[in-house]
């Protein structure tokens, strides 16, 4: 008599996810790992082709939002349980050379868009008693670089915001973590090689290892598979009672 074992759901099946930035990179991966998990995704980006073919081949639904524009936000359905905050941009100068508008602008995708995407979903979550928060941060959450002074104080602010709504969330089923990541294998890392090579004085092709990877233990690039695992890992069962914690991929940068 042959004995067959039921096969358990995936860990995320009827849970309801948004990802933004979900264009391409850890966006892209993120969103097909959680489908994969069984949740219903929903993928954010302003670039419409982009974010359109990958919903097509993760079975989600594409949004195509400008998480600049806090009208848009606001326009935006956010029933969901899980949200991963994961836009971001880059721009590379010294302080005293950093276009204000430019600042600003990060600041806007990077933290403030984050909290108004939190403060959406968290009465939801808190009424079904269930919600995942993550916040793809940066070892430039914990760490510093020169020249990267938007988005090194707009993961540093991640970092806080992500604590907060732990500590206030924590009796009502939700967790908020960050995920922090090193240099990752996406088109923003490659997008500022040429402004990395100017501003430290360098040949374009030296900037992988003389200052990405300078201060990393494993030299290499982290692949966006594997931040989209950690994220996975932080909506599964098995992290329940991780809430505002720092998930470290950062090859042992922090380590030092």
């Amino acid at each position: 008599m042959t004995t067959v074992t039921p096969v358990a759901p995936p860990a995320l099946t009827g849970r309801r996810a948004l990802v933004t930035g979900a264009a391409s990179g850890i966006g892209a991966a993120v969103a097909a790992r959680l489908a994969e998990a069984g949740a219903e995704v929903h993928l954010l980006d302003r670039d419409d082709e982009g974010v359109a073919k990958v919903a097509a081949q993760v079975h989600g639904t594409p949004h195509v939002v400008d998480l600049t524009d806090e009208a848009a936000i606001a326009a935006l359905d956010l029933d969901v349980d899980i949200l991963v905050n994961n836009a971001g941009i880059q721009h590379v100068a010294p302080v005293e050379e950093f276009d204000p508008e430019r600042f600003r602008a990060i600041h806007a995708l990077m933290l403030h868009a984050p909290f108004l995407l939190a403060r959406r979903v968290l009465p939801g979550m808190y009424a079904r008693g269930w919600g995942r928060l993550v916040h793809v941060s940066s070892v430039h959450g914990h760490r510093a670089s020169a020249y990267k002074s938007a988005y090194v104080s707009a993961k540093h602010g991640l970092e806080g915001l992500s604590k907060v709504i732990a500590l206030e969330a924590a009796d009502k089923g939700v967790t908020s973590n960050t995920v922090c990541p090193g240099y990752v294998r996406t088109p923003l890392v490659e997008g500022q090689l040429t402004d990395q090579a100017r501003a430290h004085g360098i040949a374009e092709d030296e900037v992988l290892d003389s200052v990405l990877l300078a201060r990393t233990p494993l030299k290499r690039l982290v692949e966006p598979e594997e931040v989209a695992d950690a994220v996975a890992f932080l909506c599964s069962p098995a992290a329940t009672s991780m809430t505002g914690t720092s998930l470290s991929l950062d090859g042992g940068w922090t380590a030092a």
